[in-house]
């Protein structure tokens, strides 16, 4: 049986954190869909065609990891696609609560999909995107928290700035 799961956020923009979840969920699980929400009440900095875009130029290549888009309930995505678990990265103790909350309510609404909760590399727990994006939009390097896509998107975002 091939073990799917899915891997969702909006990814605004995907960081190094986001790779660490994501290369060592590989080790788990056969395949991986990064699902990259269509919908956001944050403001965002790349449109959702572009984070697919960049998510798939960063995976060019493997195999095992998917992308796609969804404006809906990730449970009703699991469910159309047969995954069988959710990835959820946690950074520190203060993440834990809400998505604890949030796997509780999804296991309510598809009690077949687990989900796991990894721990960023302690060189990146730090990392959000929310944080890259501030950083980014006060001029300031990026660089060793983004990976060499997303850089060039972001440095052609700002030169059209």
């Amino acid at each position: 049986m091939i073990r799917r799961a899915i891997y969702p956020g909006h990814f605004d923009p995907l960081t190094n954190g986001h790779l660490d979840i994501i290369e060592r969920s590989l080790t788990v699980f056969h395949e991986i869909t990064v699902v990259v929400a269509a919908s956001s009440r944050k403001n965002p900095l790349l449109g959702v065609d572009e984070r697919v875009d960049l998510i798939r130029d960063v995976f060019k290549g493997h195999k095992r990891v998917k992308v796609d888009r969804w404006d809906g309930l990730i449970m009703n995505y699991a469910r159309k696609h047969r995954a069988h678990a959710v990835i959820r990265g946690l950074r520190a103790a203060s993440d834990f609560e809400y998505e604890f909350m949030m796997a509780a309510m999804n296991k309510n609404l598809n009690p077949g999909v687990e989900t796991f909760f990894m721990m960023t590399g302690q060189n990146l727990f730090f990392i959000s995107s929310t944080m890259i994006k501030e950083l980014f939009l006060f001029g300031g390097d990026v660089s060793q928290y983004v990976p060499r896509q997303v850089l060039r998107c972001l440095d052609r975002k700002r030169k059209k700035r």
